[in-house]
């Protein structure tokens, strides 16, 4: 790989540390005029760095964790982030969201899609949602698959119909939801403010919930790559478990990947492909700094055009049909705080 990708995403962590840290300091006590932040810890690296970075910009008693597993969460998301907050030395919170999605209606309609498609499904057999498109091949249908494995132990995949899928999917965001509810609560009740975890991956290919984990008042990371946020996890002292975990969406019951469900490409691969698009790199350079043949990156390249435009509705304020003059051209604050630059 040229030195010019390699070395794109490098940063001097001790730099990026104190801008961030003091960018968040300025947003939560004088822009959002909070007193402290709410972090929901899954377990992973993105909410970790952000955890991380609220006790350097803050200090550890103005930082406050939920940790909230629900029915499909792996055991491990749960020892991983309680250890984490240990080791900041942040008070957390412990509430299992299940009774809620159960009582919401979360669980059933999502197994009622997925008996749509395999009717002798249970709940107890473990099952997910994977993406059956590569972007690198000339494949250029996107479509969903369902893994289920049986009560024999075989996993079968099946086509997923577009009724069920989104059945599936408008189920399932009740955990992000969900979630945002209970933080928002403890926000109040402490006037903090909510941190949001999206990286700049999640955050340009729109791979988040609107009013679930998109929600925030602050989003530290979202000018991060996911190597870089890595990278600063490390930097700032992260527990080892989160730094060596692979990313995963931990929403069903089977396990599940980022690329499983959404990307396609390893972060560390789209990282950079996204780098380059941004940077203007055309497909033929990319591609011989990846490895990949030109065709294949400018098919990323178009997947990553699509993603944008399939979510921009996500990052989309609601629709005023007139004008609201004493608030016209007020922007929100949380996009006023750290700008992010290609």
């Amino acid at each position: 790989m040229t030195t010019r990708l390699q070395d794109a995403l490098k940063l001097d962590l001790e730099a990026k540390a104190r801008e961030l840290s003091e960018g968040l300091r300025d947003a939560v006590l004088q822009r959002l005029r909070r007193r402290g932040l709410v972090v929901a810890v899954s377990g992973g690296i993105d909410s970790a760095c952000v955890a991380a970075l609220g006790v350097r910009a803050l200090g550890p008693e103005r930082v406050f964790a939920l940790l909230l597993p629900e029915r499909d969460s792996r055991p491990e998301s749960l020892s991983y982030g309680a250890a984490l907050c240990k080791k900041l030395g942040i008070r957390h919170e412990v509430k299992d969201v299940a009774p809620i999605l159960e009582a919401a209606g979360c669980y059933e309609a999502r197994n009622q899609a997925v008996r749509e498609v395999v009717p002798e499904f249970e709940p107890s057999m473990p099952w997910k949602i994977v993406l059956a498109s590569d972007p690198l091949s000339s494949e250029v249908l996107h479509f969903f698959k369902l893994v289920v494995r049986l009560a024999s132990g075989e996993e079968r995949q099946y086509r997923l119909p577009p009724r069920a899928y989104l059945q599936i999917v408008a189920a399932t965001n009740f955990k992000q939801r969900t979630r945002k509810m209970l933080e928002y609560y403890h926000a109040d009740r402490l006037n903090y403010a909510v941190a949001g975890t999206p990286n700049r991956l999640e955050y340009d290919q729109g791979f988040f919930v609107k009013l679930g984990d998109g929600a925030a008042d602050v989003k530290p990371i979202a000018g991060l790559y996911k190597t870089q946020v890595y990278a600063l996890a490390r930097h700032l002292g992260v527990t080892g478990e989160i730094l060596q975990r692979e990313p995963t969406t931990d929403t069903y019951s089977l396990e599940q990947s980022q690329e499983d469900f959404y990307y396609s490409l390893h972060y560390s691969k789209l990282d950079l492909v996204l780098w380059a698009k941004n940077h203007g790199v055309s497909a033929e350079s990319a591609a011989s700094d990846l490895g990949y043949a030109p065709e294949q990156v400018r098919r990323v390249y178009d997947d990553i055009d699509q993603k944008r435009r399939a979510t921009s509705y996500l990052h989309a304020a609601p629709i005023l049909l007139e004008p609201v003059d004493d608030l016209a051209g007020q922007a929100p604050l949380a996009t006023q705080i750290l700008p992010t630059s290609a």
